[in-house]
């Protein structure tokens, strides 16, 4: 018999004892997983209303496994598993997790743009918090403070638990990230854009990127209220729909970014990433403007192959290096 990795015995852990909360609690998968992540964080039993039967089943679980025996990313990706069946069960088209193939890349390119020994990141629609952490666990060598905002309380009570687990320094709000923020403007921004329109009309109307029509597009509100909330001379990295700049509003995001940003460059990801042409992405990435910065002399430009062609992967990756050297 095989033995499990410590991916597949975390895994099994969160997945068996969230079964066990969700019968004794009445509640989802989702909602059973986040219980049980507090559980293993805390390292005891926390739902004195669940019947001693349950207790005592999910006890003898925890028994078997300490959190402080595996590495932060086993923990990040065994949890992510984990959080991907409870949404296959009770799909959302809102619940969608960032792949972890595209927060490693924008982990690299945040290690490369962010010099700073110390600096703190802004994640306005963190959702569970795996994009937020990703980044947080590949730049370790680095001290960060994250900050998410989101709307759901489930998902932030997801990352809340996913954040105490991998024993990460993150502050989290649960509130719509396009109204007025209550928080201290970060050196950085990673956001994986929801898109779509925004239906308060009111709250847009206070954007410059707001629609004179109708509704406004949040994605485009997500990067202005991303700029609001980000240092002079910070980084945004943005996961953006690949027709971002072909839609009818494009020409007011095209002013607003003249205005307010420098273009450092777009990334083109893989079609074979995605379900469809449509649902494509790239990532987008802006330096807010301050008095010390300017332009580079050319935006970096590429279409990523496919991360299984490593060779063609390292030659973006020597690009990339050879633009630094030249434009930074």
């Amino acid at each position: 018999m095989n033995e499990f990795s410590p991916i597949e015995k975390l895994f099994k852990t969160f997945d068996e004892t969230a079964d066990i909360l969700q019968e004794g609690l009445s509640c989802t998968y989702l909602e059973a997983l986040a219980e049980t992540a507090e559980n293993l964080f805390q390292e005891q039993v926390l739902q004195e209303e669940m019947d001693e039967s349950y207790k005592k089943r999910v006890w003898k679980k925890y028994e078997e496994m300490k959190l402080a025996d595996y590495p932060k990313e086993d923990i990040r990706k065994a949890y992510q598993l984990a959080i991907l069946k409870g949404m296959k069960e009770n799909v959302q088209p809102n619940h969608q997790m960032t792949p972890d193939s595209i927060g490693l890349f924008i982990s690299y390119l945040m290690g490369k743009f962010m010099k700073a020994e110390e600096f703190s990141v802004l994640d306005p629609a963190v959702g569970t918090g795996n994009l937020l952490m990703t980044v947080m666990n590949q730049l370790s060598d680095r001290s960060i403070a994250g900050v998410g905002v989101e709307i759901d309380d489930l998902l932030l009570k997801l990352a809340y638990a996913g954040a105490n687990m991998m024993e990460q320094s993150v502050q989290l709000y649960n509130q719509d990230s396009l109204e007025p923020l209550f928080i201290d403007p970060a050196d950085a921004v990673v956001c994986d854009l929801p898109v779509g329109y925004y239906p308060n009309d009111v709250r847009a109307a206070d954007y410059e990127l707001k629609a004179e029509e109708g509704h406004s597009y949040a994605h485009h509100l997500f990067i202005e209220q991303s700029m609001i909330h980000t240092k002079p001379g910070g980084y945004l990295f943005f996961l953006i729909p690949n027709g971002l700049f072909d839609s009818p509003l494009a020409p007011g995001l095209h002013k607003y970014l003249q205005k307010h940003a420098h273009i450092q460059g777009v990334i083109q990801l893989p079609l074979s990433m995605f379900k469809n042409q449509q649902s494509a992405k790239s990532i987008l990435i802006l330096q807010k403007q301050a008095e010390d910065t300017k332009a580079p002399k050319q935006v970096f430009l590429a279409n990523m192959p496919s991360m299984k062609n490593s060779q063609a992967v390292e030659n973006i990756m020597a690009k990339l290096e050879k633009w630094f050297q030249e434009s930074k």
